[in-house]
Parts: structure tokens; C-alpha cells; sequence
């Protein structure tokens, strides 16, 4: 231990921080708990960068701010150890080879998508991946609705979503109606709950509501800007995003269709790197190679300013009674949003026996074996491809 202490005030050099990056982008299938798993043996174990203590601090804040908490928690161990340099270096390098793979399979998508091999591997994928979705919300609900009126936050969450309500304000009236009853159980008021919570940011949500009311034509700016609003407001795992995406380009906008968002999350799912890429392959379906570059930037570039922002503020809000209520709701809120989105895609995946069997057996599969998903999504793949062959 004390030569890990040691080893983690030693000064990295950025091409380090770069080649470790670029293998965990690499190599990094499963999903975010796979990917902090990863970087602990990595930068713990292995290198020692980080002590277990530092590690864990870095990893609570990352899963207590909007983004793809295995990415931030990547630019946090930069930062960590080569400040702003490290932190751009860091969080590129874990983002840059998933990108480039996603970006390439999205080409291939749109020249080769109708043939049926190509159909027939997307076919057995999808159930699959509603199997995996299914197993993230068998884990995380006894977390997230581990109280009574947290349970009832999650089922009213999901109905005013499934009606039609934006997945964003679903999670601010989530954490608002945690953070009242915290703050009453306090004996004050909920006139002061309002005082104390930060307005600005529940303004801004609701601003960015608003801005998703009208249909726009494609473009790269407004492309942008939707990602980059949705990087800077989604709590939770990479599914909590797929509701944005549903909102933002299916309802809104009208870019996508149902099928190609289910198309872009089995995608996102059977490569490595952050789940987050799923942007990627939108942004290459809407407007190309350039539409594929602007939506990973926008994606990503919020997480990069709050982990620089939220270190030394994050710490003192989680010894908050109050703000430990109000991301309780939130996170409530976030497993409701998950459930909607498996629904909805169910219905566009699960279209016969066949994939009804393989989204059971899929499901038996993680519940029962803990297979890792990539392996799960391979053998869809794999058995999609000479089913429709």
C-alpha cells in the first residue's frame, strides 16, 4: 500500500495517460460497470495512479453528475494526474476508438444495412439488447427505489413519461418531490426548499424542454446543439440516454425512425468504449461524417467542463441531506425512464417467436450466468446472421 501511495503522487507523463486510454478504448466491452472494474485494476493495481480511497472519491462524483459516468470517471484519473492536459488527453483517448468503429460500422449500416445478412444479425441483436436492458433495471431497482416513496416517485415517473411528458422535466419533478420530503423531514418549508435548491439549473432544464417543441430541418448546428444539451442533462447509464434520443429525434425532430434507434443502441452496445457513441452513429445517419464528429463532440464536451467544474463543489453537496434527497429522486426517476425506453423499443424488436426465445434466453443468460453482454450480443449476432442468411 505505501508504495502505491508512493506511486500516486508520481507525475505521468501525457504519453502514458494517452497509451493506457487508448487500450481501455480498446478493449472495454460491457457496459460502465466493466469499464471503472477496468480502470481499477489498471490504474490502482497495476500502475498505481491512484490510491483505492482517491479512486473511489473520483468515481462517487462521477456518478453524482449528468454523462457517461465510466467516460468522466476516465477525465477525472486524467485531471488527477495532469490537470487540464490530462483531462483532455485522458477523456479523448477513451472516447477516440470507439468512435472511429462506431463511425465505420455506421457507414457500412447505410450502404449494406438491407442486406439480409446484415438484417438477420440486427434482428437477433435487438431482443438481446432489451435482455440487457432488462438486467440493468433487475440491478439497479433495488438501489434506486429502495424506499417506499421512492418506489412511488419511479411509477409516477414512468407514467407521466409513457404519456408523453419530456424525459428531462420527468427527472426534475422526480428530484423536486424527493427533495421536498427530505426537506420537510428537516421542519422547514417548501418555500425554503426552493430557496435552497439550485434555481439555475432547474430553469435551465425546463429551458432546454422548451427548446425541443419545434420540428427543425437537419442540420449541423442543430445537431450539435441537441447533443450537446442532452450531454449536459442526462443522469444516469447510457439507457437513461436512449429516452433523450427517443424525445429529442424520433418525436421532435422527426430525423429518426424507430428502427434506426434500436439499430444505433445494439451498435452502441457490441463495441467497446462508452455506450455514449450511440451519438456517433446518429450523427452519421442524419448529416455523414461531419454529423458523426459534431454529435460525439456535443455528447461529450459537457462532461469534460463538469468534472473540471464539480471537484471541489460535488464533495460538500453529497454531505447534504437535501441534495442526497434530491438525486435519490432523480435516480428514481432515471430507472422509470429506463423502463419506458425498454418498452417502446420492445415492441419495435420483439416481432415474432423466434425473437421472443432469444430475448428470454438472453435474459436467463445475464440473470442467471452473469455472461458479460458483449459475449450475449456476439452470439445474437452471430446467430441472427445465418438465420436470415
Amino acid at each position: 500500500m505505501d508504495s502505491i501511495n508512493a506511486r500516486s503522487s508520481e507525475t505521468v507523463s501525457l504519453a502514458k495517460i494517452a497509451y493506457g486510454f487508448l487500450k481501455l478504448g480498446t478493449i472495454a466491452f460491457g457496459g460502465p460497470a466493466a469499464h471503472i472494474a477496468m480502470m481499477e485494476e489498471e490504474f490502482v493495481r497495476q500502475r498505481g495512479w491512484l490510491t483505492e480511497g482517491e479512486f473511489l472519491d473520483r468515481l462517487a462524483t462521477a456518478n453524482l453528475i449528468p454523462g457517461p459516468s465510466s467516460t468522466e470517471l476516465a477525465i477525472f484519473i486524467g485531471y488527477s494526474k495532469r490537470a487540464w492536459a490530462g483531462l483532455i488527453v485522458a477523456g479523448c483517448c477513451f472516447i477516440f476508438p470507439a468512435a472511429v468503429l462506431v463511425t465505420l460500422i455506421a457507414a457500412a449500416y447505410v450502404r449494406y444495412g438491407a442486406l439480409p445478412q446484415m438484417a438477420g444479425m440486427l434482428y437477433a441483436i435487438k431482443p438481446a439488447v432489451i435482455a440487457i436492458i432488462i438486467q440493468a433495471l433487475s440491478k439497479l431497482a433495488r438501489t434506486a427505489a429502495k424506499t417506499k416513496l421512492l418506489a412511488g416517485i419511479a411509477a409516477a415517473a414512468f407514467l407521466l413519461n409513457l404519456y408523453g411528458l419530456n424525459p428531462l422535466l420527468v427527472l426534475v419533478i422526480s428530484g423536486i418531490l424527493a427533495g421536498i420530503v427530505g426537506w420537510k423531514k428537516q421542519g422547514s418549508s417548501v418555500g425554503g426548499f426552493f430557496a435552497a435548491t439550485n434555481r439555475k439549473w432547474i430553469l435551465a432544464g425546463v429551458a432546454a424542454v422548451g427548446t425541443t417543441a419545434l420540428a427543425a430541418p437537419v442540420s449541423l448546428n442543430r445537431l450539435f446543439l441537441s447533443f450537446l444539451k442532452i450531454g449536459s442533462v442526462v443522469f444516469g447509464s447510457g439507457y437513461v440516454l436512449l429516452a433523450f434520443l427517443r424525445a429529442e429525434f424520433i418525436a421532435k425532430l422527426h430525423w429518426l425512425t424507430e428502427k434506426q434507434l434500436i439499430d444505433a443502441v445494439a451498435v452502441g452496445q457490441f463495441t467497446p468504449g462508452p455506450v455514449f457513441t450511440t451519438a456517433t452513429f446518429i450523427g452519421y445517419l442524419v448529416a455523414g461524417l461531419p454529423g458523426a464528429v459534431v454529435a460525439t463532440v456535443g455528447i461529450f464536451l459537457p462532461g469534460f467542463f463538469l468534472v473540471a467544474l464539480s471537484g471541489p463543489i460535488v464533495p460538500r453537496l453529497r454531505r447534504s441531506t437535501l441534495f442526497g434527497s434530491v438525486l435519490d429522486g432523480v435516480v428514481a426517476g432515471s430507472l422509470a425512464l429506463m423502463a419506458v425506453v425498454c418498452w417502446q423499443l420492445a415492441r419495435a424488436a420483439i416481432v415474432d417467436f423466434r425473437t421472443v426465445a432469444i430475448m428470454v434466453v438472453s435474459a436467463i443468460t445475464l440473470l442467471r450466468f452473469r455472461i458479460n453482454s458483449a459475449w450475449l450480443i456476439a452470439a445474437a449476432a452471430f446467430l441472427g446472421w445465418f438465420v436470415k442468411a
